[in-house]
């Protein structure tokens, strides 16, 4: 019996968990920028490959509407500051409980080639698998049923749909607001494909658009 077929949940939490250790502990750790960003990288796609790869399911059913959804939250994602100078400044977004606006790429990284491609990697390939397994694929079926895998992909009830869209925002910190509208577009997506492969494009194709943005525009505090 493998470890995955002992503990169902590993697959969906553990590259999730490991990539919230590396956020909150490498800031403590002297390592250069290009060291930061290799470890990161190493780590989290090691853990995808090794614990997570049984759960994975890049299938995509519906290709149109996966693409839309990652540019229409993209979209959303940039609008409030982008129409209106200083809304990020705001308490309601800058505060004891969110958190305040930081810059995680030091200005020394940001002319590093090597740097920016594996920030570019993290952000458009290992996160929205590692999240996509966590945030749609598990945690509403954990909270739905005793045996997660009783419940099929997609399948939400109003507590988990509401519990993940909050929780997915909060993950964000300052960007709440527009998480929260992130959230409630991929679980809709979700319930509408029950394709975990949809979800990953979908985040994909935000993420690289976002990373797009903020190497075009030097808006670094996309990148949190």
């Amino acid at each position: 019996m493998t470890i995955a077929e002992r503990v169902p949940s590993l697959p969906y939490v553990a590259p999730f968990a490991v990539f919230m250790v590396l956020l909150a502990t490498l800031p403590l750790v002297d390592l250069s920028p290009r060291a930061d960003a290799v470890t990161r990288v190493v780590i989290v796609g090691t853990t995808l490959v090794v614990v997570g790869r049984p759960a994975i399911d890049l299938r995509v059913k519906q290709w149109g509407g996966t693409i839309a959804i990652g540019l229409g939250v993209f979209l959303v994602w940039i609008a409030p500051d982008l129409l209106i100078p200083g809304w990020r400044a705001n308490a309601a977004f800058q505060n004891a409980i969110t958190g305040t606006l930081t810059v995680s790429m030091p200005p020394e990284a940001r002319g590093d080639v090597a740097v920016l491609g594996l920030r570019i990697v993290r952000a458009a390939l290992l996160v929205p698998i590692l999240e996509e397994l966590f945030w749609r694929a598990w945690l509403p079926r954990f909270l739905d049923a005793k045996d997660f895998r009783s419940r099929p992909l997609g399948a939400f009830t109003a507590l988990s749909f509401t519990a993940t869209t909050v929780l997915f925002a909060a993950e964000h910190g300052p960007f709440w607001e527009v998480g929260l509208v992130a959230g409630v577009a991929y679980n809709w997506w979700m319930m509408r494909t029950r394709s975990l492969g949809d979800l990953i494009v979908a985040h994909a194709v935000t993420n690289l658009l976002l990373s797009a943005f903020v190497l075009f525009t030097e808006r670094w505090e996309f990148w949190m």
